[in-house]
């Protein structure tokens, strides 16, 4: 799998994957957006350059917020998720962030775990974040405390 500088060129194909693998998905404008607006954005794409999985990150001061990640449906669960993570925490770690914070649905357990599993931990709850079904959803805020990730990894 290779990652490269999302382009206005993938939206179309971003967007489809966005609108397969979520319930509410981004917009086309909100891609075209954060493209605008200058994020990090980057495509991961297998040997046919076929958009596999995509993710965004927005550099705040000091910290790097993880605005989304996702993976096509057809190529989930094989460790792709955790690939474009470790890119994120690489990426973060190269422009000196000393934190990435994301929200996560609170009914995302499997993504709350990936996340567990990467060194994240839950710093608060926002009520009534994410749009549900019946209502609102909360959010799970996270964070990886780089710093401290990097002082545990030089012992």
């Amino acid at each position: 799998m290779k990652s490269r500088k999302m382009q206005q060129s993938d939206l179309a194909e971003v967007v489809n994957i966005e609108q397969l693998a979520n319930q509410f998905p981004w917009s086309r404008k909100n891609f075209e957006g954060c493209l605008k607006s200058k994020h990090q954005a980057w495509v991961f794409v297998d040997e046919s350059k076929d958009i596999q999985g995509y993710a965004i990150v927005q550099k705040v001061v000091d910290e790097a917020h993880l605005l989304n990640i996702c993976v096509k449906p057809s190529a989930q669960k094989q460790g792709l998720g955790r690939k474009i993570l470790n890119h994120i925490i690489d990426y973060s770690n190269s422009i000196s962030s000393v934190l990435i914070v994301l929200e996560v649905r609170s009914s995302n357990k499997r993504a709350q775990q990936l996340y567990i599993s990467a060194g994240f931990n839950e710093m608060s709850v926002r009520k009534n974040y994410y749009p549900a079904k019946q209502g609102r959803e909360d959010a799970v805020l996270m964070g990886l405390d780089l710093d401290l990730m990097f002082f545990f990894s030089d012992e």
